[in-house]
C-alpha cells in the first residue's frame, strides 16, 4: 500500500501553477525529502488557470487522482480548499485525510468584491467570475458539503497573521462546522515574501513538520 499526497496550489484566474506555489518555496522537495523515502509518493499537478467552473477543475485532476490507490492525503491551499473539497466528496474511497491550508475566505461581500474585480481584469467573464465566487464558506462549495467532511480526518492550517482573503473567520467556521476536525500551527501562505523569510521565524521548516505530521 503507498499512500499518496495530492499538493493543490493556490490562485484563482492568475498566472500561478504548481511550481510556484510549492516548487519555488521549498515545500515540494521538503515534503518528497521527508515522505518518500517512508513509502510515500508526493504528486503536485497544476490546476487549470482559466477554468469556467469548479467542476472543470475537478474533472481535470480528479483525472489523475483516479489512478492513485488508498490512502490519498490531499493539501488544498487558499482558493485550491475549494478544489481539494470538491475532490474529497468526489473520491470517497480514495481520500482519507483533507488539510485545507490557508482557506480563501468565500463568505465576505469586500474580499468577494476584490477578487471579482481582479478576475475580471485578468480576463475573466464577469458571469463566470460570479459563479466561481459563489458560495457559503468556502468559494463553489456549500456549506452542508463542508459538514459531511466529518467522516474524514480534516486538518485546518490558517494565515497568519491573517489577511482580507484568508481570514481568521474562515478557519474557525470551518472548524465549528466540520465535527472532528482540528486546527494545526499557522504561517503566512506561500509564495508571499512573508512566508519566504527563513531566519525568524523559520516558515518552511514548521511548515513541513506540520504537514508531514499530519499526512503521517
Amino acid at each position: 500500500m503507498t499512500a499518496s499526497v495530492f499538493l493543490v496550489h493556490g490562485g484563482l484566474w492568475e498566472a500561478m501553477d504548481a511550481e510556484a506555489f510549492w516548487g519555488t518555496t521549498g515545500i515540494t522537495d521538503g515534503l518528497s525529502a521527508a515522505l518518500v523515502p517512508e513509502g510515500m509518493a508526493v504528486l503536485a499537478p497544476d490546476r487549470l488557470q482559466r477554468a469556467s467552473a469548479w467542476d472543470v477543475e475537478v474533472a481535470a485532476l480528479g483525472e489523475q487522482l483516479a489512478k492513485r490507490s488508498w490512502p490519498v492525503r490531499i493539501v488544498g491551499a487558499s482558493n485550491g480548499c475549494t478544489v481539494a473539497v470538491l475532490l474529497a466528496l468526489r473520491f470517497p474511497e480514495l481520500v482519507d485525510r483533507l488539510l485545507l491550508a490557508w482557506p480563501a475566505t468565500g463568505d465576505d461581500a469586500a474580499a468577494n468584491e476584490r477578487a471579482h474585480a481582479g478576475m475580471v481584469n485578468r480576463g475573466c467573464p464577469p458571469e463566470v467570475a460570479d459563479e466561481l465566487l459563489a458560495g457559503g464558506i468556502l468559494r463553489g462549495v456549500t456549506d452542508e458539503q463542508v459538514a459531511s467532511l466529518a467522516r474524514i480526518r480534516v486538518g485546518v492550517l490558517p494565515s497568519v497573521p491573517e489577511n482580507a482573503s484568508h481570514q481568521r473567520k474562515t478557519v474557525d467556521a470551518l472548524l465549528r462546522s466540520i465535527r472532528g476536525s482540528r486546527e494545526l500551527v499557522g504561517c503566512p501562505e506561500p509564495p508571499t515574501p512573508a512566508f519566504r523569510m527563513s531566519n525568524d521565524p523559520p516558515y518552511l521548516d514548521q511548515l513541513l513538520r506540520t504537514i508531514v505530521e499530519f499526512v503521517n
